[in-house]
C-alpha cells in the first residue's frame, strides 16, 4: 500500500472515529432529562477523560475539579468548598480564638519581625517587643520565609515552648527568648481611644463571637471617662458572624425596631431579626464609618442604623454583601460553605452588589440604576451596590506627587517599606525621639533619603521631597509603633485619618442624634 493510500485510510479512520463520538455523544445529550441519566453521563465522561486523556490525572484530583468548576459555575464568590486548613483558618477569626504565642508579625528585609506583641499574651510575657527581628526558631533560620509561613511555625500546641533567636535595635549580639504556647483571643476591638471634645472611637475589625461583649465594656469605659459622642469604626471589617451583627446593632436600636430579614428557598433560611431590648446608650450621638471593605456583617449593622436613622455613616459605599451562608461539614474534615438566604435592611432593600470581572457582558452594560428607599425620618436611601454613606469622605486616588513618586518606586515598594522601617528602627536603637508626640524633621526626611541610596533606590530627590507629606506620615507611623509601641501608632494614625477627622468635626458638640443627622444633612445633598 502506498504511503498516500496509508494516509487516506488513517483519515477516513479518524473521521469515522469523531463522526461516531459525535453521534454518541448526541444520543447520550438526547436521553439525559433525568438526574439519573445526568449522573450516568457525568460518570462517563469521568472515565473517559481518566483512561484516555493524554496527560495523565488522578481520579481523586478530576473529582475535586468536578466539584470546584461546579461550585464556580454557579457564580457566587462566597459558596466555595474550604479544605480543612482554610476551615480552620475562618474557624480562628469567627471564633477569634487560637493557640500560638500572641504576637504579630511581618516579613521587613526578609527577616519576621516583630510589629506588636499582644497586650498580656505569651509573647509579652517572655519579653518579645516591637521591632524585634526573629532571625531563628528552634535553631533553624527564618531568612527568607513568608508571613504564612512563619505564623505556621510560631503556632502550635499550647504548652509547648520554642526557643527565638532574636535580635533588637540598640542591643549589642542577640537574645534568646524562650516563649511557651498558649490559648490566645484576638479581639475583636482593637483601638479605643477618647478624642478631643468628648468624642470616643472605637474600631471593630471582626464580628466574631465576643464582638457584642468587647463593644458594650469599651464603650461603657469611655462613657466613665467623658464620652458625649461616639465614631464606630467599620472600614475593612469582613464581618463575620450574622448573630454577631444582630446584637451590635440591638445595642442601638429600641426594642421591637426590625435589624434585619433573610429570605431563603428553605424554610429553615426565612427570618427576621428585631431588637429584643431597650438602647442602652439613647443619647449618644453615633457616626459609623464604612468603606469597600466593610462587608456583611458590618452592613447588617450600618444598613440597620441608617435606616432607623441612628446614625450618620461617613467614609465610602460598603463592599455590597448581601447574602448569607451555611457551613456543611464533610467527612473528609472540610466543608461547604454554601449561600443558602439573601438578607434585607429594615427599609427592604437588598444591598447586594454584582461582582463581576472587567471586561465581562455585564460590566461592559455598566453598574444598574439603584432602587430609592426611605428612612424612618423620610430620608432617602438606596438599594443595591452596597452602602452609600450619608457623608461622603475619603478619596482613595493619590496626588500627582504621590503618583509621581510611586511610579518611581516602581516593583520596589515591598522595599520602599523595609527602608522605611529600617530607619525607624535606627532611630530606636539610637534612642529618639524622645516624645510621643515627635514631628517628622527634615532631618529625619533625609535619614531616610540615606536609607534609600544605600539600597539601591536611583532617582531624583525632587520626587521624593514632593511627596513629603505621604513619606512624613508613613515614617511617623513606623517610629511610633518601634519607639513607642503600638498605641502610640494608633494615636498617629488616628490623627493622620481623613475620614476619622471628617467624622470627628462632625460629632463634635452634637446635642443629639436628631442635631447630627441635620449637621450631616448640610454637609451633603
Amino acid at each position: 500500500m502506498s504511503i498516500s493510500s496509508r494516509l487516506v485510510l488513517v483519515f477516513a479512520v479518524l473521521g469515522s472515529s469523531l463522526l461516531f463520538g459525535g453521534w454518541l455523544l448526541g444520543r447520550g445529550m438526547r436521553d439525559t432529562a433525568s438526574p439519573y441519566a445526568r449522573a450516568h453521563l457525568f460518570e462517563d465522561v469521568l472515565t473517559h477523560v481518566e483512561r484516555y486523556y493524554v496527560d495523565s490525572v488522578p481520579a481523586s484530583e478530576l473529582y475535586d475539579k468536578a466539584m470546584t468548576g461546579m461550585l464556580e459555575e454557579l457564580g457566587d464568590p462566597h459558596t466555595l468548598y474550604l479544605g480543612a486548613d482554610r476551615l480552620k483558618r475562618l474557624t480562628e477569626s469567627t471564633s477569634g480564638n487560637y493557640t500560638g504565642l500572641g504576637v504579630q508579625v511581618d516579613v521587613r528585609d526578609g527577616w519576621p519581625t516583630v510589629l506588636a506583641p499582644l497586650p498580656g499574651g505569651p509573647a509579652e510575657r517572655a519579653g518579645l517587643q516591637s521591632g524585634d527581628r526573629i532571625i531563628e526558631v528552634a535553631g533553624k533560620t527564618t531568612r527568607g520565609l513568608t508571613g504564612d509561613e512563619v505564623r505556621g511555625i510560631l503556632r502550635g500546641p499550647v504548652g509547648a515552648t520554642l526557643e527565638l533567636m532574636v535580635e533588637r535595635p540598640g542591643s549589642h549580639g542577640q537574645l534568646l527568648i524562650r516563649v511557651t504556647r498558649g490559648e490566645i483571643h484576638r479581639k475583636a476591638v482593637r483601638r479605643t481611644a477618647l478624642l478631643g471634645g468628648g468624642v470616643g472611637f472605637v474600631d471593630v475589625k471582626v464580628f466574631s463571637d465576643s464582638t457584642e461583649l468587647e463593644l458594650t465594656h469599651a464603650i461603657d469605659s469611655l462613657s466613665k471617662a467623658g464620652m458625649t459622642s461616639l465614631i464606630l469604626d467599620l472600614r475593612g471589617n469582613p464581618g463575620g458572624l450574622l448573630a454577631q451583627g444582630v446584637d451590635v446593632a440591638d445595642l442601638f436600636l429600641d426594642e421591637g425596631k426590625s435589624i434585619a430579614r433573610i429570605k431563603g428557598r428553605i424554610p429553615e433560611a426565612n427570618r427576621v431579626f428585631d431588637d429584643g431590648s431597650p438602647q442602652r446608650w439613647p443619647a449618644l450621638p453615633l457616626a459609623v464609618l464604612i468603606d469597600e471593605g466593610s462587608a456583611s456583617a458590618s452592613e447588617i449593622v450600618a444598613g440597620a442604623l441608617q435606616d432607623h436613622d441612628r446614625a450618620v455613616l461617613v467614609g465610602r459605599t460598603s463592599y455590597g454583601k448581601g447574602s448569607a451562608q451555611s457551613l456543611y461539614p464533610t467527612a473528609v474534615g472540610g466543608a461547604l460553605k454554601l449561600t443558602t438566604a439573601r438578607w434585607f435592611t429594615p427599609a427592604g432593600r437588598s444591598i447586594d452588589r454584582s461582582h463581576v470581572t472587567a471586561g465581562s457582558d455585564e460590566a461592559d452594560r455598566g453598574p444598574p440604576a439603584r432602587e430609592r428607599f426611605r428612612t424612618d425620618a423620610g430620608r432617602t436611601v438606596f438599594g443595591g451596590g452596597g452602602i452609600t454613606p450619608d457623608v461622603v469622605v475619603g478619596d482613595t486616588a493619590l496626588s500627582i506627587d504621590e503618583m509621581a513618586l510611586q511610579a518611581a518606586l516602581g516593583d520596589r515598594v515591598t522595599a520602599f517599606r523595609d527602608a522605611v522601617t529600617a530607619y525607624a528602627l535606627e532611630l530606636k536603637a539610637a534612642g529618639g525621639p524622645s516624645r510621643v508626640d515627635f514631628t517628622v524633621t527634615p532631618d529625619m526626611l533625609d535619614g531616610l533619603w540615606r536609607t534609600m541610596q544605600r539600597r539601591g533606590f536611583r532617582f531624583d530627590r525632587s520626587v521624593y521631597d514632593r511627596a513629603s507629606g505621604l513619606v512624613s506620615r508613613l515614617l511617623a507611623r513606623d517610629v511610633a509603633r518601634y519607639v513607642f509601641g503600638p498605641a502610640a501608632e494608633a494615636r498617629r494614625s488616628i490623627d493622620d485619618d481623613e475620614v476619622i477627622q471628617a467624622a470627628v468635626s462632625l460629632v463634635h458638640g452634637a446635642r443629639s442624634q436628631a442635631d447630627l443627622l441635620a449637621r450631616a444633612g448640610k454637609k451633603q445633598p
